[in-house]
């Protein structure tokens, strides 16, 4: 996944840079207007990280660039302004979400997931994997024609790994998919290992398949075309 991140202040875009290249995220950067307009009008991205503030613009000047565009790229607004006008404005403009400084990066990255996680699914309700299927509306899972009876977070980690296929994923970034702001309640990630070989287990069990690879000391992967 290749997200731009656009922020004038280098401390906190060094920290995002860094903190979301560790959860597997292809970052690319700009500190201003000028250069978010370049990199907006030249390259793809799955996701941008856009401040409001930026010297030489407003960013909601690169978001109404973007869909001009048509661009599919997702937008999560960031501003150290909390005043309903730039929200309602945002999200106006086609913004999927926003956030306020100061904020958590944990925060931060389970804003981006969701958001790549409904433009990864948007319109489709069926999700195919050889003869994987998984009913997003009836939140049902099959293999074939057999029914895998998982758990609702059991289901709610097998999605999390699709949209991020083959891609390495921490024990730290599901715990807080999962369980959000109260991810500590994942002591020492146990609960993350447990749900995670069910998971296998109950696929396996069917497929005779192990998407899910162990990453040792990163994580896991979901291994599939």
């Amino acid at each position: 996944m290749k997200l731009l991140l656009v922020e004038d202040e280098p401390l906190l875009m060094e920290e995002m840079e860094r903190y979301l290249s560790e959860q597997g995220y292809r970052c690319e950067k700009a500190t201003n207007f000028a250069e978010g307009e370049e990199k907006i009008a030249l390259y793809e991205y799955d996701a941008i990280v856009l401040d409001i503030t930026l010297p030489g613009g407003n960013g909601l000047k690169l978001l109404e660039l973007l869909k001009k565009q048509h661009k599919e790229a997702g937008v999560l607004i960031v501003s150290a302004r909390d005043s309903l006008t730039d929200k309602l404005a945002g999200l106006g403009l086609g913004a999927d979400d926003y956030i306020t400084k100061p904020f958590h990066l944990e925060e931060l990255n389970a804003r981006v997931n969701a958001i790549l996680r409904r433009k990864s699914f948007s319109g489709h309700n069926r999700i195919l994997i050889d003869d994987l299927v998984i009913d997003t509306t009836a939140q049902e899972v099959r293999w074939q024609d057999a029914v895998i009876a998982l758990t609702r977070k059991e289901y709610e980690l097998l999605l999390y790994f699709i949209v991020n296929k083959n891609r390495v994923v921490s024990k730290q970034s599901i715990a807080e998919h999962l369980w959000g702001d109260h991810y500590d309640m994942a002591d020492n990630y146990d609960t993350v290992y447990v749900h995670t070989m069910n998971l296998r287990k109950k696929i396996t069990a069917l497929s005779g398949i192990d998407y899910i690879k162990t990453v040792y000391g990163m994580g896991y992967k979901f291994t599939a075309p």
